[in-house]
Order: C-alpha cells, then sequence, then structure tokens
C-alpha cells in the first residue's frame, strides 16, 4: 500500500477509508449503547440472562445470512457484475433472498416452540434459578424475530458491496445501535429488560431499512421463486456448505463460553460480553472495514485471471491492517483499565464491573492482531471460491479453543485469577494459531505474497509499537491517580500520535500514505 501501489491497492485503501467512517459512526454509537446498557443493569444477573438469550438469534444470523452468505455470494455476484450479466446476477440475489428468509423463518419458529428446553440445557444450564430461566426464555422468544430480519439485510449489504458500494452498509450498524438505544430510553423504564430485546428487534428493522436506498439506480429486479435448479444457486450453496460447518463452530465455541461462564460467578458473562465488544471495536473499524472493501477486487481479479496483481493487493492490504492492529492491541492491553472506567464506569456499575470487564479485556485485546489478520486472509480464500480451506483450519482452531477455554478456566481458578480471563485468552490464542496456518496456506497458493514488501513495513511497525507501548508504561506511572479520562483517554491520543511518528521516522510506508490519501479524499470533496 504504498504510493507507488497499484490501482487496485489504492482502490481498496480508499474504499476502506469509505468503510472505516461509517464503521467509526457505528463504533461510537455501539459504545453509546453499551454505556446506556451498562450504566442501567450493571453486571447483573438480568443482563446475563439477556446476553445469554441473544447468542441462539446471533447463532442464527451467523448460519444461515452472516458471513457464511457473504462468503459464498459475494463472488458469484461478483462474478456475474465483472461479465456484463446483470439479469443473471439479480435472478440469483432473488432466489438466495427468498431461502434466506424462508429458513431463518422456519428454523427461529421451531426454536421459539423449544425455547425453555433450549435455555435450560444448552444456552445457559449455568443458570440454576426458575426466574432466571423463565426470563432468558422470555427474552429469546422476543429476539428470534431478528434472524429473518438480518438475512436479507445482510444479502442487501453483499449486493452493495460487489457494486463497491460500502457508505450505507457501513452505517447500517450504527442505525442498529440506535434501535436498542432508543428501547434502552424508551421501552426500559416501563418494561424493565424485555424493553432491551424489544430495541433489538428495532434495531435490526433499523440494520434493514437505512440500506435499501442503495438500491437506486442498481437496476434491482425481483424475480419470484427459489431458484432451486439455477446452476448459480447451487453454486452458492456449495461455497456455503463448509462455511455453514465453520460458521457453526465459531458459534458452538461462543456457545460454550457462554455455558462455561453463566456457571462463573455473576457478571461473568456480562463481563466477557463488553470486553469482547471494545476489542471488536478497533477490529471491524481496521480489519472488517479493509476486508469488506477487498473481497470486490479480490473476486474480481480472481475471474479476470490476475493472479500476480491478487498477490499484490492481499499483501498490501495485509500490512495495511497490521499497522494499525498492533498498536491498537498494545494500546487496548495497556490502558485497559481506564479506558472502561472512562466509557461504563457510573450508575449501576461500580468498581468491580469495571475489574471483571478490564481483566476480560486484557486477555481478548492480545489476541486483536490475530483476528485483524484473520479477517482478511480469509477473504483471499472467498476470493478464490475455496471455503474449505479456511473452514477445515477455523473448525480444528474452534475445537482447540475449547479445550483451551477449559483448561484455562480451571488454572486461572488455580491460580486465585478470575476464570473468565481463561476463557477470552483461550480465544485469543486459537484465533493466533488460526490466522497464522491460513497465511502459510494462502501464501503457498498464490505463490508468495511480496515478502520483501511485507517484512519492510512490519518490521517498522513492529519497533513504532514498542515505543508507543514504552511511553505508555510511563504515562500509566506518571498518571496515577488521575482521572480515567486523563489516562485513558488523552494517553490513547498521545500514544496513537508517537506511534505515527516513530512508524513515519522508522519508514513505514503506511504512515505516508494514510495522510496523502486523506487529502486527496478532501480536496476531492467539493467536486
Amino acid at each position: 500500500m504504498e504510493a507507488e501501489a497499484s490501482h487496485p491497492g489504492r482502490q481498496i485503501a480508499r474504499a476502506a477509508g469509505v468503510v472505516m467512517v461509517g464503521f467509526l459512526l457505528s463504533n461510537l454509537t455501539g459504545l453509546a449503547r453499551q454505556i446506556l446498557i451498562l450504566r442501567t443493569f450493571g453486571a447483573s444477573a438480568e443482563l446475563d440472562a439477556y446476553f445469554a438469550a441473544f447468542r441462539l438469534p446471533q447463532l442464527l444470523f451467523n448460519l444461515a445470512a452472516g458471513g457464511a452468505l457473504a462468503s459464498a455470494f459475494v463472488p458469484t455476484f461478483t462474478a456475474f457484475l465483472t461479465r456484463d450479466q446483470r439479469q443473471a446476477g439479480w435472478r440469483l440475489a432473488s432466489s438466495v433472498s427468498s431461502l434466506v428468509f424462508l429458513v431463518t423463518a422456519g428454523v427461529s419458529a421451531l426454536a421459539a416452540a423449544a425455547a425453555p428446553w433450549l435455555v435450560r440445557h444448552v444456552l445457559a444450564p449455568g443458570f440454576t434459578t426458575p426466574d432466571q430461566q423463565g426470563l432468558t426464555t422470555s427474552l429469546l422468544r422476543v429476539m428470534l424475530l431478528t434472524p429473518m430480519v438480518f438475512g436479507l439485510s445482510g444479502l442487501l449489504m453483499g449486493i452493495l458491496n460487489a457494486h463497491q458500494h460500502f457508505l450505507l452498509p457501513s452505517l447500517a450498524p450504527a442505525f442498529y445501535s440506535g434501535g436498542i438505544i432508543l428501547g434502552v430510553l424508551v421501552l426500559v423504564p416501563r418494561i424493565g429488560v424485555h424493553g432491551l430485546a424489544w430495541g433489538t428487534v428495532l434495531g435490526a428493522g433499523l440494520h434493514l431499512l437505512v440500506q435499501l436506498p442503495g438500491l437506486r439506480n442498481r437496476r434491482a429486479h425481483f424475480f419470484p421463486g427459489l431458484g432451486l435448479t439455477d446452476p448459480s444457486v447451487r453454486l452458492v450453496a456449495r461455497l456455503m456448505g463448509p462455511r455453514l460447518l465453520g460458521a457453526a463452530a465459531v458459534e458452538v465455541n461462543f456457545l460454550v463460553n457462554t455455558i462455561l461462564a453463566s456457571a462463573q460467578p455473576e457478571g461473568s458473562l456480562t463481563a466477557l460480553t463488553n470486553a469482547l465488544t471494545l476489542m471488536l471495536m478497533p477490529q471491524a473499524l481496521i480489519a472488517q472495514a479493509m476486508a469488506i472493501a477487498a473481497l470486490p477486487t479480490f473476486s474480481a481479479q480472481v475471474a479476470r485471471g490476475e493472479w500476480g496483481a491478487l498477490r499484490q493487493t492481499v499483501g498490501d492490504t495485509l500490512r495495511g491492517v497490521v499497522y494499525l492492529a498492533l498498536p491498537a492491541s498494545v494500546g487496548l492491553v495497556l490502558l485497559r483499565r481506564p479506558l472502561v472506567a472512562m466509557f461504563f464506569q457510573g450508575g449501576s456499575f461500580d468498581v468491580h464491573s469495571t475489574d471483571l470487564v478490564a481483566w476480560a479485556l486484557l486477555w481478548y485485546a492480545a489476541g486483536l492482531l490475530g483476528h485483524a489478520v484473520l479477517e482478511v486472509i480469509v477473504r483471499g480464500f472467498y476470493a478464490m471460491q475455496d471455503t474449505r480451506t479456511p473452514v477445515a483450519v477455523g473448525v480444528s482452531a474452534m475445537t482447540l479453543n475449547v479445550l483451551l477455554s477449559l483448561l484455562f478456566a480451571a488454572a486461572f481458578l488455580r491460580l486465585g485469577w478470575a476464570p473468565h480471563g481463561g476463557l477470552a485468552l483461550a480465544n485469543s490464542l486459537a484465533t493466533a494459531l488460526e490466522a497464522v496456518v491460513l497465511l502459510l496456506i494462502l501464501r503457498r497458493r498464490l505463490g508468495g505474497l511480496e515478502g520483501a514488501r511485507l517484512r519492510r513495513g512490519l518490521t517498522a511497525t513492529t519497533l513504532a509499537s514498542i515505543g508507543m507501548g514504552v511511553f505508555l508504561l510511563v504515562w500509566l506511572v506518571g498518571t496515577a491517580g488521575s482521572s480515567p479520562w486523563v489516562v485513558g483517554g488523552l494517553g490513547a491520543l498521545l500514544g496513537g500520535l508517537i506511534y505515527l511518528a516513530a512508524s513515519r521516522a522508522l519508514g513505514a510506508p503506511e504512515a505516508r500514505l494514510l495522510p496523502t490519501m486523506i487529502l486527496e479524499r478532501i480536496r476531492r470533496r467539493p467536486a
């Protein structure tokens, strides 16, 4: 991603800039949402019930319409657009949308009927009181309305991304958070935690509605029918099959963590959920933004057989992700407690709650780089219409994750540490190993990843991150006892500036490219 990089690399970077702006707004609204939720409920049994109930709707969305659908649909749909076969592309989109809605609606209805059994034996067997089990069941039934809405919204997001339209899809999560915020402010005072569940349903609807204007001037056309005999629909199904297995492994892993955390001290599940949310904010802003912007370009290069260009584009995108993710990981690890206190502490969220979340964040933040790199690597496989390889490696990694979760939770208990930290550490370690294995396979598949260019950028990035870390350690000592806004907020700002200056002095190409691209975008804005 140097200034002299090829046009596809700069196209991805510019598109990623648009996505980052949307994700920044989404992260800010998501942060406001979490602050309101935590200050209203604290690390309480009610909130534990909400997060346990939300796990199944999230699982259904991810299995039927989330990353599994995007990884199979976007490359196939993009290939039609690249060959100017738009009618065939919209016929595919129509069939897939009908299938997604029917599947998610049917499974949600069955899950609603079996909700008491699912809560008692699958989602939260650690909830031993009938009141908490009953509350989790009723919350689950409300939120089971979301998978079919999110299914259509996820497909629409893929369609717009394939057209190189990224702004509205990147804003959709902000509207989702906005719906939940309305639930907290308007409904929770009237109906308690059930208002949070109905706010989640409202947010799902807004997530879909905000993207609909993006279809304007896209020559969209809906073809009725399921298209079960359409070869392209069957291709998406074949590509999606392995990805479903991989998504199922990830969700089973999260489900195991939910089960283990539900049996740990009160507030553990809430702490894990919110620490993961904090870690995923920079991950979404950095890695998901670049990966989402890159997938259509990767897919178009594969469709045209431009393997050399693909190799360079993947390598440059990886280098850009590492440049931003590594210092973010260091900053989160060192500033975890003041950041948690700055954002969440207040109301029902007391010092003890801050300690619980900060402890989990320590171990999740250590895995931020692995999560970020993985986002880009798997898109390289999806662009080549290979969903089997990342799924096979992912299933192995998630199996390891479950085993490590059991091992580390027990080890933390023996050391006298809060055991939920062991669950976060297991996730970070398994994800890092998964990223390394897939990177080696992709490197061999593409005949290299521009190793000399990668090493030059990575060396500067690593040294600059170490320098920033040393500064933050001194900063923590010097500002001990100060406001969390000073220690965490000002510390993060100063640390970021020092990292940028150090990386530029060390010759990191991204340190020169990013300001140049920002200026280019500002200059183009009046046009």
